[in-house]
């Protein structure tokens, strides 16, 4: 309380003592020192009530201010250390900046470098593919003449891999292989020459040669057993040449008791982009009795009507793309068929059509248990057996008459 209300007071409590004094001194017939003195006695009396109220308030007061005080230094000390925490932070994102700076600078180095590297390992690649097919070009024009070599000197070998049937896995088909010998014995694998033979013609000579013995080893065979046919290689080129299909047409109408037992085996890719010639070709053999067969199937997607009429009897496609298409799901053939085919159905639906369908390139028995559950007709692969050529003296058997070779020599000049 300010001071000069405590003297405000003070006067206040004087006066009225006084005017007590006063009022016992004339109303009661006090004598005056008797009323002087209860006068005095009531104002000190208030006072010292007024001063023990004045110590009660004032000490509360005081605490309320030690209280503020309190408040006001914790809050100092709160912004100090809020301060302090936030220079140390300052300095913690100023390090980490200049730590990221100089992590992405150092990554921009080593992306130069690796784009330096990059460039350097593209041009010694580019040069390297420049030399690789510098020396194809070599390669290519040595495997020619090598190819050319072995025809004119009859170096040319049969090879036959059987097809079997599941599950019995009893030889019903081989398929034939033509395979060419160097001078020194070695052979000429399919890939080192075929591109370079189609390029300059020769295909047709090496099917001619390859159709021969598979029709003296036809013969050969229906000897033992008519059932078993042989499957021949032949190029799509072939069919298109009218050099050579023409006495190949001939030939085989001579040979066209062997219609049930030679198939003639195109690639799938080969099929679909036939020429107009060439599915008129194969109209003709199909109408002397002869049937076709397509193997390196990538799928199930197979027109089945149009199959059946250009005179397809046979698909191969890998055991394992055949296994990955057999699930709910999976690609399945155009037919008739309405309702959706399961995977046991598919087998079954191809034959309809008069297709059966051959898992090729099966290589373990695991697959084999696999396949079996689909009841796929015919399986061809190492694990059944593998290409293997014709002995030797029913090489010279099958070989083709002087005339023959006379005129295989002279094309492959």
């Amino acid at each position: 309380m300010p001071v000069i209300a405590h003297i405000t007071l003070a006067l206040a409590y004087i006066t009225a003592s006084a005017v007590g004094g006063v009022a016992l001194y004339r109303f009661l017939a006090y004598e005056p020192v008797t009323a002087g003195l209860v006068a005095a006695a009531a104002c000190l009396a208030v006072m010292q009530l007024h001063m023990a109220v004045s110590r009660l308030g004032g000490g509360e007061a005081e605490r309320e201010v030690r209280k503020l005080k309190n408040e006001v230094r914790r809050l100092g000390a709160r912004v100090t250390e809020s301060e302090s925490r936030t220079a140390d932070l300052r300095i913690d994102l100023e390090r980490e900046a200049a730590a990221r700076r100089e992590t992405i600078v150092s990554e921009m180095r080593g992306l130069e470098d690796a784009i330096g590297r990059l460039g350097r390992s593209f041009e010694t690649r580019l040069q390297s593919i420049r030399l690789e097919a510098s020396e194809t070009r070599v390669d290519a024009s040595g495997a020619l003449d090598a190819v050319r070599d072995a025809l004119r000197e009859n170096r040319v070998d049969l090879h036959l891999q059987p097809i079997v049937n599941l599950p019995q896995r009893r030889v019903c088909f081989y398929e034939g292989y033509t395979r060419l010998r160097r001078a020194d014995g070695k052979l000429i694998m399919p890939g080192e020459f075929l591109a370079a033979a189609e390029r300059a013609n020769l295909l047709g000579v090496i099917d001619n040669m390859l159709l021969f013995r598979c029709v003296q080893i036809v013969r050969r065979l229906s000897e033992r057993d008519r059932r078993i046919g042989v499957f021949c290689n032949i190029a799509m080129a072939s069919l298109e040449d009218e050099n050579f299909f023409p006495p190949f047409l001939e030939f085989m109408k001579e040979n066209r008791d062997l219609a049930g037992s030679m198939i003639f085996e195109l690639g799938v890719r080969a099929f679909r982009q036939r020429s107009d010639t060439a599915s008129r070709n194969m109209g003709r053999l199909r109408d002397l009795g002869f049937r076709f067969s397509l193997d390196k199937g990538e799928g199930l997607i197979f027109d089945l009507p149009e199959l059946q009429a250009s005179g397809v009897r046979f698909v191969k496609v890998q055991g394992d793309r055949l296994l990955q298409e057999l699930t709910p799901g999976g690609e399945r053939p155009i037919s008739a068929v309405s309702r959706e085919i399961s995977a046991e159905d598919v087998p079954a639906v191809f034959a309809r059509y008069g297709v059966d369908l051959i898992a090729e390139k099966v290589e373990s028995e695991k697959s084999v248990i696999e396949i079996l559950e689909f009841a796929i007709p015919y399986g061809q692969g190492h694990v059944f057996g593998a290409p293997r050529p014709i002995k030797g003296s029913l090489l010279e058997e099958t070989a083709p008459p002087p005339d023959f070779l006379r005129r295989v020599s002279q094309a492959a000049m």
